[in-house]
């Protein structure tokens, strides 16, 4: 493994992928989907939505078997990409 490619992390394991976004806009959908393209078999059973306490916002958290931080990488990459996602954590 080359030096860019260390992780604190044993893989495969569990993950959470979060994106923050404005409520009400499609966030849900956009992120399972952007996510799943990376992480077969991911389904809506692994995604929990938090609104903000003013309803504003939400986060998206999808618990994915990660298999590499390549994988990671591309996902965040994508969610990043998206006007929607303000934040990718």
């Amino acid at each position: 493994m080359s030096e860019s490619e260390t992780t604190p992390f044993d893989f495969p394991c569990r993950f959470p992928v979060k994106a923050i976004g404005p409520a009400n806009r499609g966030l849900e959908a956009l992120a399972l989907e952007i996510v799943a393209r990376h992480a077969p078999g991911t389904e809506e059973t692994d995604v929990t939505v938090r609104p903000s306490r003013g309803g504003k916002w939400i986060s998206v958290t999808i618990r994915i078997e990660a298999q590499s931080k390549g994988q990671l990488d591309a996902i965040y990459r994508d969610l990043s990409a998206e006007d929607l996602v303000v934040w990718a954590l």
